[in-house]
């Protein structure tokens, strides 16, 4: 039987193994952009001080408003715990659009934009840097990626069955890796020995990752886990990402621009008509803040907010609020406990593929992994060369 999963194994692996090392080396790059791109522009995700009571959020609003064309509006205002953090104020557009305005001065500090580096990861990692068709259609890139995952699940499946030893001795030293005793022994071990290492966390990624690519996997994957899979409205993904990439993994931009040739008492009408909704967003920030000790962070929209934790499991979970936009007053409430098992089904997909439900912690293991798996293909190339005697 381990000669069938050999050849299994090597069929496998020799004409995908390019692509599975890109899809594992950019998903690596990925899974501390967050991190990454704030430390590079902190000026933008954080105030310079924190100085007195921050200011009402319809205050901060109309300022980013006077900065955005007629065409964008402002859809919503996340907040975080951290005092130090600047609001995030959202757009209609474009997608995933949003600007950072420091709450105590009312200084709108930018846009944010992924940074060229992060984005071009995150195509690789989705599309090969395939573009999306116009129409929604079918685009060879992600086609590509999607069949290069699943065959990246068999030659993983086919390794563990080769790599099975019979003896406990065998098993201990399986899983060493040499490094004095030469170069071809080195790279077996770190073949061999790396694989089953990473190979939990490996086939985690493959599986949740081929959610974005099939749409029946998706319903089939829903299924396994007695879930009914309800449709979303509009294109979506991932959101992250890696993940949605569409994220999993959007491309947040913010729009930026001038005002147009309105004269200046339509401008004032359209001021009034914006600021109308965002009169009662302080006092249901208010009101959630208080309800909810050890928050993360809180965002408001127009009748509805959420409420996200710093918690374990779903990163994605929150406790959503529904409200009356004329006087703020809460009128319905859905606890994450209580949310439908297709949304629950979402999140958890996104947070184990990224590695973020265990915190740190599974992000550093899942980070070391996804490098480990770029490697497999290289290093397996390598011995099956040195085996037909062509290096």
């Amino acid at each position: 039987m381990k000669k069938a999963f050999r050849k299994i194994h090597l069929w496998l692996s020799v004409p995908f193994g390019l692509i599975i090392t890109v899809i594992c080396l950019s998903g690596a790059a990925l899974v501390f952009e967050d991190e990454v791109t704030e430390l590079c522009r902190r000026d933008l995700y954080y105030v310079e001080k924190v100085s007195g009571a921050p200011l009402p959020v319809e205050y901060l609003i109309e300022k980013v408003a006077g900065t955005l064309p007629d065409s964008v509006a402002v859809t919503g205002v996340s907040i975080s715990s951290d005092a130090e953090r600047a609001y995030q104020v959202n757009l209609s557009k474009p997608r995933r659009a949003s600007v950072y305005v420091d709450q105590y001065t009312g200084e709108v500090k930018g846009r944010h934009e992924r940074a060229p580096f992060f984005l071009t990861m995150f195509k690789l990692h989705r599309w090969l840097l395939d573009g999306m068709k116009p129409d929604g259609g079918i685009f060879w890139g992600k086609m590509i990626v999607g069949v290069s995952t699943l065959m990246f699940v068999f030659v993983l499946i086919s390794g563990i069955v080769i790599w099975w030893p019979r003896t406990k001795k065998a098993l201990k030293n399986s899983l060493k890796i040499a490094v004095g005793k030469g170069r071809r022994r080195f790279w077996y071990d770190l073949h061999v020995a790396g694989g089953m290492y990473a190979l939990v966390l490996l086939l985690a990624m493959a599986l949740t990752g081929l959610t974005w690519s099939f749409s029946w996997y998706r319903a089939g994957f829903y299924k396994v886990f007695g879930v009914e899979m309800k449709q979303r409205a509009g294109h979506g993904a991932l959101q992250t990402a890696h993940g949605t990439l569409q994220t999993a993994h959007g491309t947040p931009q913010t729009a930026h621009g001038g005002k147009s040739g309105r004269n200046s008492s339509e401008e004032g009408r359209g001021n009034r008509e914006h600021t109308s909704s965002y009169t009662c967003w302080q006092q249901v920030y208010e009101e959630l803040k208080a309800r909810n000790a050890g928050y993360k962070q809180i965002t408001v929209s127009n009748g509805s907010a959420s409420v996200s934790f710093e918690r374990f499991g779903n990163q994605r979970a929150a406790d959503r609020y529904a409200f009356n936009p004329q006087d703020g007053e809460i009128t319905e409430v859905t606890l994450y406990k209580d949310t439908d098992a297709s949304g629950k089904m979402r999140g958890w997909i996104y947070s184990v593929h990224v590695g973020s439900w265990g915190g740190m912690f599974t992000r550093i293991l899942t980070f070391i992994a996804a490098l480990l798996g770029g490697t497999l293909p290289l290093t397996g190339y390598y011995l099956w060369l040195r085996r037909i005697r062509l290096i």
